[in-house]
């Protein structure tokens, strides 16, 4: 302040605070210190949030397609994203909606894909308080009024931006007469507005929405990506994380860069010094990843109390049970992908233990052991879940998981059977009258018959054939025989047949070098000219078209239907048909004759039969 006459006052310094009480005795006020303004936390998701189309994680072919859109000046009116939570939609929104109205530092810029993050407009849009950049959650807003609102808003042109960008998040919640109100703005909107459509549930959408939009679909982040990204920012945030939690964590997200940062933003929130694997383990109330090794392993050796030691274990330290058999299916899983595709074991995209453990794991287990087992977990988890005692449920899994890991898997139960039917065989006499014998077996509680090993298949009918072939696990050799050939002549050892222009070029060397191994006869299999016989999938359709009319001319079925409107006759069961739907042949040798009387038939009385009837 100028002196009295103007001039610059000297500098004092400012008189020195009273002593003593005041002037009417009372002590002097305490001098009342400046009010400290502490700098509100923010959470690692908003904190490190992607500001530009580099920033984003996982996305390379949107983020491709966006830059040469901008490049080339195709940018499309409206976008629609997709993709689980926490991947980026509602951020690569912001980020196209900067990119659309970036001025540049100098403010003579225009459209780029790579926005400068200093002009008004990008400071604006960062900040979430730009009024030409409008945000909606449809989740809360679903109602045709609220999308008039937004109808009505496309009118007006920008305020201070370039363009208007309407972001819709959750857009599959609008309502049916909210989406046909927005169909016609979406399909001609002015040449100033812009809009970004987000959704998790792109089924939920109307097709004439989405043929309106430009659509790009966000992938999950893989769990490399969310490990490099996470000690990214763990560095910047000077904390210390042990790799193997930073693993457990990036698989704690399940592709999702927010649910991840979440569960980092906690592990740093409550570690003191370095973050380690057991404190990450305990927070999410998962299971150590050694230790579910450590229970596989002894689910599959077959040793329930050792198991039950593990379980117990996890369940004192707070782990979920029910989690725990989650975590088996997932190992089991990549045990398996381990076991199906052995150069999985040098690639970086598993962890060092799933990489080594893993593939020991795979060396020791069958592939039918381990879908036995995945099966089994998985029938498992869904008894957990509805059980009242989740723990109990979870330990009964285990033990019944170890009691069956040493019984024979179906197909070793059908070898050992034939191996103990040919040592019988080889024992007991030949039956008189000669011919093959066969071998009744049963797997997985249905009855499969198959050719003794030393005896030859009885084959008498191109049934008879087919169904052989599909005993010798030929699934594709049976299908073309089943509908890709038409029998002109059988007689065994001949097989003449025309084959459909579909059918494989070998498909007769194919059969003639399994009938040929198989009875010890060489076969011929030639093919004609002729029309031939219908397939037998042709045939067994004919047979069960003829079925269905004779039960609808049934007066039983006709009442039925008439009382049940809408009923239909869906499947028509003849015990007395084979596999394929036809007759049953009879054997050679053997009179075909029916083995009741029709239910016109008289009753025959000779007294010279020699046939008693009892009554």
């Amino acid at each position: 302040m100028s002196g009295l006459f103007g001039d610059e006052p000297e500098d004092e310094p400012p008189p020195p605070p009273p002593e003593g009480p005041g002037l009417f005795g009372d002590a002097p006020a305490a001098p009342i210190p400046e009010p400290i303004h502490a700098t509100p936390y923010r959470v690692l998701a908003r904190k490190y949030r992607p500001t530009t189309f580099d920033d984003l994680i996982g996305q390379e072919s949107m983020v491709r397609i966006l830059r040469n859109a901008f490049a080339a000046g195709r940018v499309a009116h409206a976008f629609m994203l997709t993709g689980v939570r926490g991947v980026g939609k509602t951020t690569t929104a912001r980020i196209i909606a900067r990119a659309l109205n970036c001025t540049g530092p100098d403010g003579n810029g225009g459209p780029t894909a790579d926005p400068c993050g200093v002009c008004s407009n990008c400071v604006g849009i960062l900040a979430d308080r730009h009024p030409d950049v409008i945000e909606m959650d449809a989740a809360s807003r679903t109602g045709v009024d609220d999308v008039r609102e937004i109808i009505e808003a496309t009118r007006f042109r920008p305020m201070q931006a370039r363009a208007k960008v309407f972001v819709i998040d959750e857009v599959h919640m609008l309502s049916r007469n909210a989406f046909n109100a927005l169909l016609k703005t979406l399909e001609e909107p002015p040449p100033h507005v812009k809009f970004v459509f987000a959704t998790t549930e792109l089924r939920k959408v109307p097709v004439t929405v989405l043929s309106r939009c430009q659509s790009f679909s966000l992938r999950r982040v893989k769990v490399a990506e969310l490990h490099a990204h996470f000690a990214r920012i763990s560095d910047k945030e000077d904390v210390q994380v042990e790799p193997a939690a930073l693993d457990l964590i990036a698989r704690a997200a399940d592709g999702s860069v927010r649910d991840g940062l979440s569960i980092l933003d906690q592990a740093m929130a409550q570690a003191d010094g370095i973050i380690t694997t057991v404190q990450v383990a305990d927070m999410l109330g998962l299971a150590d990843r050694d230790a579910v090794f450590d229970l596989l392993e002894a689910v599959m050796a077959g040793k329930p109390a050792a198991a039950l030691a593990i379980t117990d274990q996890a369940h004192e330290r707070g782990a979920d049970l029910g989690v725990i058999l989650q975590d088996l299916l997932e190992m089991l899983h990549t045990v398996t992908r381990l076991k199906s595709i052995p150069s999985l074991r040098e690639s970086h995209e598993l962890p060092e233990a799933e990489r080594t453990r893993g593939a020991e794991l795979a060396d020791r287990l069958t592939v039918p052991a381990l879908g036995r087992a995945w099966q089994m977990l998985l029938k498992g988890v869904g008894e957990v879940e509805a059980a009242p005692d989740r723990r109990a449920a979870a330990e009964m899994v285990l033990i019944r998981l170890c009691h069956v890991s040493d019984m024979p898997t179906p197909g070793d139960l059908v070898r050992r059977l034939i191996s103990s039917g040919a040592t019988t065989a080889a024992a007991a006499p030949a039956p008189s009258g000669g011919g093959g014998g066969m071998t009744r077996a049963v797997a997985n509680g249905a009855p499969v018959t198959m050719a003794a090993p030393d005896t030859a298949p009885r084959l008498s009918s191109f049934r008879e054939v087919a169904a052989f072939v599909e005993t010798q696990r030929e699934p594709t050799l049976h299908a073309h025989l089943l509908h890709s050939v038409h029998i002109v002549r059988f007689a065994p050892p001949l097989i003449e047949w025309r084959t459909q222009p579909e059918a494989p070029r070998d498909l007769s060397a194919r059969l003639k070098a399994l009938l040929t191994d198989a009875t010890g006869t060489s076969w011929n299999v030639a093919i004609s000219n002729e029309p031939g016989e219908p397939t037998l999938a042709e045939q067994g359709n004919a047979a069960d078209t003829a079925r269905r009319a004779v039960a609808a001319d049934h007066p039983l079925v006709q009442a039925i239907l008439a009382a049940f409107p809408g009923a239909r006759i869906d499947t028509v069961h003849d015990a007395n048909t084979d596999r394929y739907g036809l007759p049953a042949e009879v054997p050679l040798g053997e009179p075909d004759m029916p083995d009741f009387a029709p239910p016109d038939a008289e009753l025959f009385d000779d007294s010279s039969s020699p046939w008693e009837l009892d009554a």
